[in-house]
């Protein structure tokens, strides 16, 4: 029994909700090999710690010896989940759905265990169902059903436009669930009513009802939105050490603990040491040192950790990393002014964004603080440009 108390403390750290505890612990007790359900619709390209929150949870799954089910909604993809949308999402071709779909794989990897989890696509099974199978499927709920799901609500509320296929959604994604049998799905919390939809159709179906697992949702680096390629607010699990280091120790020094509290897998003794520490004087970004380095080591080695870190101190202190972009201007005067230098090399994303830094005092041109908005540099220069303390572009100039 202390194993099982152990094992749901685990479960329950960092989640929102589970729904069906009773019925989860049971077949705990049996101590069978369970089948752990989650769902992605390869919509972007990249995974992101947004995405890591809910796969770290797969991955304790994994540890305690569980069966892990990645699905990819390759069949759910070309419909769009309309959750949290204000409008309807455009589709995606098939091309995009199968190339986003293969980006994952390479990179779910980078978490969960391979002998231990099974990469399935629900078109494999919704191809088979047929015109006769969808309609029989939407048969089982009413349209006052679906308009219970909040953005469904608002939506016909507010006389904005839902599509009929957007209704089959969390029908398939339930009927998801009924042919692969699970045990327990995961999603993030605005997933709930989809989830839920799950258990429905397995009773509907005489099985017995997964349990249901919501994990919060992690707020991108503006600290305001959900985590988004879109939005350009993530930290990509693929990218760089470099850059995941420094995007991490530019959280604020609130939302860092949110984030270790989601993502790290340090004990919670620990974590909360650490938030004793920063209390009695400690400064927090010694403690996101640590955590930014975890999760670098995660996703790519503590070589690399170490390295990013020394990095990261040589832009603090001003200095010039060792590996800098190259880019080449190419001009038809004899020289080139600074706002439209750092828009072309990409380091602005206008010039007046470049004003904007140089009246800040946050450009520099080889070490050297640039203050003049009117700067000239002239045709053939090779310089190294910096605008804040993480982007850097070594530039030739040429005609």
């Amino acid at each position: 029994m202390a194993n099982l108390n152990d094992d749901l403390a685990l479960i329950k750290r960092g989640i929102e909700d589970l729904i069906g505890e009773q019925e989860l612990v049971e077949k705990l007790k049996q101590g069978k090999s369970l089948r752990i359900k989650a769902g992605f619709d390869p919509t972007a390209p990249d995974l992101h710690l947004g995405h890591a929150v809910l796969i770290n949870k797969l991955r304790q799954f994994q540890d305690m010896g569980h069966q892990v089910l990645f699905l990819i909604g390759d069949f759910t993809g070309m419909i769009g989940d309309p959750t949290g949308k204000s409008a309807t999402r455009p589709p995606l071709t098939e091309e995009q759905v199968q190339q986003n779909a293969k980006t994952y794989q390479e990179q779910v990897f980078k978490i969960l265990k391979p002998e231990q989890t099974e990469v399935v696509f629900n078109s494999t099974w919704m191809n088979k169902l047929g015109a006769a199978g969808m309609l029989k499927l939407a048969a089982t709920h009413t349209v006052a059903r679906m308009l219970e799901r909040d953005d469904f609500e608002k939506r016909y509320k507010s006389n904005q436009p839902i599509a009929i296929h957007e209704f089959l959604y969390p029908l398939l994604q339930g009927y998801d669930s009924v042919e692969l049998k699970a045990d327990l799905e995961l999603g993030g919390t605005d997933q709930r009513f989809n989830l839920l939809m799950g258990r429905e159709l397995q009773k509907h179906y005489g099985q017995s009802p997964q349990s249901v697992l919501t994990v919060p949702l992690l707020e991108g680096l503006d600290g305001v939105n959900k985590m988004s390629k879109s939005l350009g607010n993530y930290i990509g699990i693929a990218e760089p050490a470099n850059t995941i280091f420094s995007k991490l120790m530019s959280v604020s020094d609130e939302l860092m603990w949110r984030y270790i509290n989601l993502l790290s897998f340090e004990s919670i003794a620990t974590v909360e040491q650490w938030k004793e520490a920063v209390v009695n004087g400690e400064n927090p970004r010694t403690i996101k040192v640590r955590f930014a380095q975890e999760i670098v080591a995660r996703f790519h080695s503590v070589a690399a950790a170490e390295e990013a870190l020394a990095d990261f101190e040589l832009r603090s202190k001003g200095c010039i990393p060792d590996e800098v972009p190259e880019v080449t201007i190419y001009i038809e005067q004899d020289s080139i002014a600074i706002g439209p230098l750092l828009k072309q090399a990409g380091l602005v994303a206008s010039t007046s964004e470049a004003f904007r830094m140089i009246e800040q005092g946050g450009v520099k041109l080889d070490s050297e603080k640039v203050s003049d908005r009117g700067l000239q540099i002239g045709l053939g220069a090779v310089v190294v440009a910096q605008v804040g303390k993480r982007k850097f572009a070594r530039i030739t100039i040429e005609k």
